[in-house]
């Protein structure tokens, strides 16, 4: 609260004496705190236990149990490893963002004014009660639901509940809901309802609810249960051809284990948790904070992308942007309230003689004005911007008057102090004031709403140009513009009261405002069309506002100009059969907004809501991903959302999409490298004893192979760059499994290429009298390194040099297996020579190959 409003606030006109403390203790107890229900905090075991449900990781739980019976301890404590660090990332990233979250909100705690014992005092906003007295000045935050008792000059802004970017006046007998904020004037109140039963209250009611899997946990949890099935049954194929050959039945059971784990990509957690720290920790360098690992895939994932206006597509901050005089138009340009920016004139800089006109309306405004225009105060204020104190129209007006070069307001005032004033009221629709100048006469400004001004019972003027202003008016505000009319007039002597000067005036053009769009909205929904997907803005603003907005940020193109803008009351009438054909809705609820979203969600599409205020957050929760505003974002939308902007920039929603795509990439990568190593090792077994190998690998041989193929190997896969163009084609559609688009034709194309080659050189190594056995050890390794190098997009980039060094050291552990007599003895192998490593360097050069040409022959590219 202001000083002045708290001045103001202190002493009610009215007979209100308020509540006892005695009594609002009791009631305090009888209807408990004034709070939203608090969100829960999740204990630590119940996160960890979360992570370790996830259905690979118990397929991987399960590996570890079958390398214990077989006494692989070595590759339990690796499995083990992966499974303790994929858990403690996700925790770890699940509590960061919680905490930072739960920064935000400790800034916004507000206290409340209110008349208790018959003194004003201040208590916790959480504390005030049903009957207590509030007093109301301006820049409060109106603590719970109340009936206004008394009202001066109040206009309060209620865009975090209903969207609507104009503050609205406040009559004595309306209700005022909690969460809005008075931007002027003052008044008292008595509360009616607090906590769950205010409006805040209601509308996080929609909140309730568990949330639902992401697309990606629901297809990994889906491929987890298929490949646990296959690879059981065909690991039981491999024991029973054992035991049909003659093997002991011991060897083929360890044997047929050894090929479930090796089977199993436990690397594959690994690299989607990876992945995702990544793209988490790249987001957060570009100010959009990750509440959840999952999410940064998500949007990656998203077809449909449902936006807010006020704040989001928009600056949430009024600015003059055109001024009609009788003589000429002037547009104006600058961001938000800085008292700097272009004047221009049909495209050019007016000479001074022209700005004449303008400049003496924007002073008439200045004066007629109870704004401020406050600078930065800090480096870390609003990042260096000036912030309006009081009405954000009259706020706008101040700065628009600096850019045409007036004299600042408090020079303005010292040389024509105000004498008297008729305050703007819901009924006036007008605001006066008169002013003493040097000459001695009275100057009359007046500003206020077209309809009302531009009456010959106000101004003296030609019929004719009355009417050609009311058209004006009437073109500016389809174009989404709050008009305001602009006169004035001089006076000899004062007159007994400021609303008897409201006559005879001389009118001197109209002011254009509106909540512009931000400098880079259209780019970003152009980025989102280009990516394919289909962006629809929902917002609690006026039709016609709505309409102007879409139209600036291309979101109304030429083909869909002539479309109208739904409202609210449509949807709730049933007059709109598939709310999905709609790209503009206005005047929506809370509730509307969250049948939208499920209409969407209902076609199977992946949808994304970017919101800020309380009327956001059921729908943001119901989303797919839910996107809040960090720094004007109210608390309920911060805790109903998966991501946090903490610019407020929905660009960077854009990026969030590409780091998405980039993760999925990576982990589809890594399953056909992953599942391919795997089905070629079981092929091996299978074949080999058709070419004359008994037992092609031994169990700690696979285990081996495994290890170094799915380890540092696998995970450094999940660093990988994104891929050129990734922003320039459709989202994957959202029924498409994991594995789709070619990649498991790509997946059976390696692994035969893989088993083939490998199969190949062992073969020929038994013909040549060389260490069969460990040359075909040797070149499946080897070959599945190729195909790592082989599916890179850019195969020779410096970005993810953790890759090559990867497979190097890979190299020369498998190197080191067969000449180190440790190793030798564990893994029962034998150097192979020049030749033996030859043939395996040709199944590498082979398996490479294959996968570079799998990546244009199976992927089917989208046509837009």
């Amino acid at each position: 609260m202001t000083t002045s409003a708290a001045q103001h606030a202190s002493a009610p006109a009215g007979p209100h004496r308020g509540l006892t403390e005695a009594e609002a203790a009791r009631r305090l107890a009888a209807h408990g705190r004034n709070e939203v229900a608090a969100v829960r905090t999740v204990p630590l075991y119940a996160r960890v236990l979360a992570q370790l449900r996830d259905a690979l990781i118990l397929v991987l739980l399960g590996a570890v149990v079958l390398t214990l019976a077989i006494g692989d301890h070595a590759d339990a404590v690796v499995i083990a490893l992966v499974i303790v660090v994929n858990t403690t990332v996700g925790v770890a990233q699940e509590i960061r963002a919680d905490n930072a979250v739960a920064a935000l909100s400790a800034l916004s705690a507000p206290n409340a004014r209110v008349l208790r014992d018959s003194s004003p005092g201040e208590v916790p906003a959480a504390e005030v009660v049903p009957g207590d007295v509030l007093l109301l000045g301006e820049g409060d935050i109106v603590a719970a639901d109340a009936e206004l008792a008394e009202a001066s000059a109040l206009l309060v802004d209620e865009s975090m509940l209903t969207g609507e970017s104009v503050a609205v006046d406040k009559a004595p007998g309306v209700r005022l809901s909690a969460g809005t904020v008075i931007v002027r004037g003052r008044g008292v109140a008595m509360v009616t309802a607090t906590g769950a039963d205010s409006a805040l209250g209601r509308i996080a009611a929609l909140l309730d609810g568990r949330r639902e899997p992401t697309p990606l946990q629901r297809r990994l949890g889906a491929l987890g249960r298929v490949l646990a099935a296959v690879t059981l049954a065909l690991c039981l194929v491999v024991f029973v051809l054992g035991l049909a050959r003659g093997l002991a039945a011991g060897t083929m059971a360890v044997t047929a284990i050894s090929l479930a784990v090796a089977a199993v990509p436990e690397s594959l957690p690994a690299v989607v948790t990876l992945s995702l720290a990544l793209g988490a920790r790249r987001m957060a360098d570009r100010h959009a904070l990750v509440r959840r690992l999952p999410a940064v895939e998500t949007l990656g994932s998203v077809t449909v992308l449902a936006t807010d206006k006020t704040g989001t597509l928009t600056e949430g901050r009024m600015v003059v942007q055109h001024v009609w005089t009788p003589r000429v138009t002037f547009d104006f340009f600058g961001v938000g309230y800085e008292p700097e920016g272009d004047v221009r004139v049909e495209g050019r800089r007016p000479t001074s003689d022209e700005l004449d006109p303008v400049r003496e309306l924007l002073t008439v405004t200045a004066l007629c004005n109870d704004a401020g225009l406050r600078p930065p105060q800090d480096s870390s204020d609003e990042e260096h911007r000036w912030t309006a104190v009081g009405d954000p129209m009259e706020a706008a007006l101040l700065a628009a008057a600096a850019k045409a070069g007036c004299a600042d307001q408090a020079g303005l005032h010292r040389e024509r102090p105000r004498r008297d004033e008729a305050p703007f009221d819901s009924v006036r629709k007008r605001m006066t004031t008169l002013h003493t100048t040097p000459s001695g006469q009275v100057l009359v400004c007046l500003k206020g709403a077209p309809e009302v001004v531009l009456d010959p019972a106000i101004l003296g003027e030609r019929p004719d140009l009355l009417h050609g202003a009311r058209q004006e008016a009437a073109l500016l505000a389809a174009h989404g513009y709050r008009v305001l009319a602009v006169a004035s007039g001089t006076r000899d002597d004062v007159p007994s009261r400021a609303a008897e000067a409201e006559s005879g005036l001389r009118l001197l053009g109209l002011v254009a405002i509106s909540d512009p769009p931000k400098p880079h909205a259209a780019a970003t929904l152009a980025a989102c069309r280009a990516a394919g997907i289909t962006p629809v803005l929902i917002t609690g603003d006026h039709p016609a506002t709505a309409r102007a907005i879409a139209t600036r940020v291309g979101l109304l193109d030429d083909d869909h100009l002539g479309e109208r803008v739904v409202t609210g009351p449509d949807v709730a009438a049933g007059r709109i059969t598939d709310l999905t054909d709609v790209r503009v809705f206005a005047r929506t609820t809370p509730q509307q907004k969250l049948d939208i979203v499920e209409a969407w969600r209902s076609r199977g599409e992946i949808t994304a809501m970017t919101g800020d205020g309380v009327n956001d957050g059921p729908a943001l929760r119901q989303a797919d991903i839910g996107v809040a505003m960090g720094r004007r974002g109210t608390e309920v939308a911060r805790q109903a959302a998966d991501l946090v902007l903490t610019d407020d920039e929905l660009s960077t929603v854009v990026a969030a999409v590409e780091e998405g795509r980039r993760v999925y990439d990576n982990i589809r990568r890594f399953l056909v490298y992953g599942l391919a190593g795997g089905a070629a090792e079981i092929l091996v077994m299978l074949v080999g004893p058709l070419l004359g190998l008994a037992l092609p690998l031994r169990a700690g041989q696979i285990l081996w192979i495994n290890l170094l193929t799915h380890g540092l190997t696998g995970v450094a896969m999940g660093a990988e760059p994104v891929a050129p163009g990734a922003m320039r084609r459709p989202p994957r559609p959202p029924g498409q499994q994991i594995l789709g688009d070619g990649a498991w034709q790509r997946l059976l194309l390696l692994a035969v290429v893989v088993t083939a080659s490998s199969l190949g050189a062992g073969v020929v190594a038994r013909h040549w009298g060389l260490p069969w056995q460990s040359v075909l050890f040797l070149a499946l390794l080897a070959a599945q390194l190729g195909v790592v190098l082989g599916l890179r997009t850019r195969l020779l980039t410096r970005q993810n040099l953790f890759l090559p060094l990867s497979v190097l050291a890979s190299i020369l552990l498998a190197v080191a297996a067969l000449y180190v007599p440790f190793l030798q003895a564990v893994l029962d192998t034998e150097p192979v020579g020049w030749t033996g490593g030859g043939l395996a360097a040709m199944a590498a050069v082979t398996a490479g190959a294959a996968a570079r040409l799998s990546r244009t022959t199976f992927h089917k590219e989208p046509r837009r």
